[in-house]
């Protein structure tokens, strides 16, 4: 054989090898949003879209003000790489490797079916305290939920003093007469460009489930609430996070505090105003020093974006009346709690205290803590409840008995595998826990899961799915989750799931207690 036959059969052995491969990412065609043609991938049996961008970047005068549409681009656009996340020092969960920031991050994901047609849709809204987060973490990724036949849409969304800074003259120069909701502002722009939008990737604009977890949730809250997000969406799933209580207790989430803070902000920065503000590079404000005295961290109950909080919205049926699914960890708090062996009986109040601020005596009084190991028990419970239960469980009454839509309450249960080395050692049930179940990822991590794990990986994830689908997670051979009412029937998600009462309830009927005295209303009463 001439040489140049061998070259000529090594050629065709190569062309046939690779038409005979099964490579896991391959091209796709590029589809048509209304800015442009983004081409993705295909990974397994799944499209990959990264990067997608939903608004123009906020940069320079865009700085504080609502978004503004992505510009179109002619072309196509390459969406296969991860945009930055929005600009924020450290990371959102213990472990994470930070992302890259950067003050342009308004982009969203999307994973799709291969071969998807009119399929519902999740919107997931990550947490992080409003100052951390990212839409591309590795845990939110949506190729496992994707091949059980839904479309998952990861979001970003401007971060501390980006997202939420209020200011008089902020609020002077908007039309709409508010500032320092400009996170929530993204939220909104990313639901209505998933609406005009995600029938191109084979999504059900009509089947649109918005979920978070922690901020992520209370965003869920606050979108419920909003006027604006009406019409946005059809459903609502929220894992430990929620804002239902008292302004009262939290009066620099008014927009009137909220604006002084700004101020505060602002001279600590040593700004003349608003134009020096915008000028100053992103990096500025990551300095922890302009913190100490004002956090423009959260979102605001303004008159614009939330008028009223989400308490006040159900209680006056203003709600965006969707199904809803809800509910926290048992063990939350212990991922939040630093030193639980400083704990003390003794101090156990004054604690507290310098943790959150005075706290009515009967709260305290909920918790029994006569012995130092009561004490940290006692803590741990405390801070569950006041952070995570109790909204959940005031939530789901709220939903029960001012909606026609059903709610679904949960209670998460299950300890993970976690080795003693790791950031998440002897964490329980703690918070973020689920996130690997929810998203059936535990292929993620090489710990030591066993077939209780994978079996409630593979249930929970499918009831998240089969709510997006319904608005009911029921179906199959699934355990029967009844609908939350007076009865008051939760699913516990554990080491086996069933369904029992309300965990905790004593102790979170005494934070009722405190919080209508404190606004000066009666629990709800259940709607007709």
């Amino acid at each position: 054989m001439s040489h140049r036959s061998k070259a000529m059969f090594a050629l065709l052995v190569l062309i046939l090898a690779a038409c005979n491969a099964t490579p896991s990412v391959r091209a796709i065609d590029p589809i048509r949003t209304v800015s442009g043609l983004v081409q993705g991938d295909v990974e397994g049996l799944v499209r990959v879209y990264r990067g997608i961008p939903f608004a123009a970047p906020p940069l320079g005068p865009l700085r504080w003000r609502e978004p503004q549409p992505a510009t179109p681009w002619p072309g196509i656009r390459d969406a296969r790489s991860f945009a930055p996340a929005c600009m924020q020092a450290g990371v959102s969960m213990p472990g994470e490797r930070p992302p890259a920031v950067s003050e342009d991050c308004l982009y969203l994901n999307i994973w799709a079916p291969v071969r998807a047609k009119s399929l519902p849709v999740i919107v997931w809204i990550h947490g992080g305290g409003f100052t951390n987060g990212s839409a591309s973490m590795p845990l939110y990724w949506g190729d496992r939920l994707a091949e059980k036949d839904v479309i998952v849409v990861t979001i970003a969304y401007r971060l501390g003093p980006f997202g939420f800074l209020a200011h008089p003259n902020l609020t002077a120069e908007s039309p709409h007469d508010t500032s320092g909701n400009y996170g929530i502002l993204d939220q909104i722009a990313a639901l209505r460009w998933v609406s005009r939008n995600i029938a191109a990737f084979g999504g059900d604009p009509g089947r649109v489930t918005i979920a978070g977890q922690s901020a992520g949730a209370m965003s869920v809250s606050l979108l419920l609430a909003s006027p604006l997000a009406r019409g946005l969406f059809h459903g609502a799933i929220a894992q430990s996070g929620g804002m239902f209580e008292p302004l009262q207790l939290a009066p620099g989430f008014a927009l009137e505090a909220a604006e002084k803070d700004g101020q505060t902000f602002a001279i600590a920065m040593g700004a003349a105003n608003i134009a020096d503000l915008r000028d100053r590079p992103a990096q500025d404000f990551l300095d922890p020093a302009f913190y100490k005295s004002a956090r423009p961290t959260h979102p605001v109950i303004d008159r614009y974006v939330v008028p009223r909080g989400p308490y006040q919205a159900y209680a006056e049926g203003l709600q965006n009346d969707v199904p809803v699914l809800v509910g926290s960890n048992a063990d939350e708090a212990r991922s939040l709690v630093a030193d639980v062996s400083k704990i003390r009986a003794a101090s156990f109040a004054e604690d507290i205290a310098r943790s959150f601020g005075p706290l009515p005596a009967a709260l305290i009084e909920a918790y029994p803590h006569a012995t130092d190991a009561d004490a940290v028990s006692a803590r741990l419970a405390f801070e569950r409840d006041l952070r995570f239960g109790w909204d959940m469980w005031a939530w789901a009454r709220l939903h029960a008995a001012h909606s026609r839509t059903p709610v679904y309450y949960y209670h998460f249960d299950r300890a993970p595998p976690f080795p003693r080395e790791s950031p998440y050692g002897g964490w329980g049930a703690g918070h973020f826990v689920d996130l690997w179940y929810m998203s059936d990822h535990l292929d993620q991590d090489s710990w030591a899961w066993t077939d209780d794990d994978r079996r409630l990986a593979r249930d929970m994830s499918q009831y998240w799915v089969n709510f997006a689908r319904t608005g009911n997670p029921n179906g199959g051979a699934l355990v029967t989750w009844p609908s939350f009412d007076h009865s008051e029937r939760v699913l516990y998600l554990g080491s086996s799931i069933r369904v029992g009462g309300v965990a905790n309830r004593q102790a979170l009927s005494a934070f009722d207690r405190v919080y209508d005295s404190l606004r000066g209303s009666a629990e709800p009463k259940r709607a007709p």
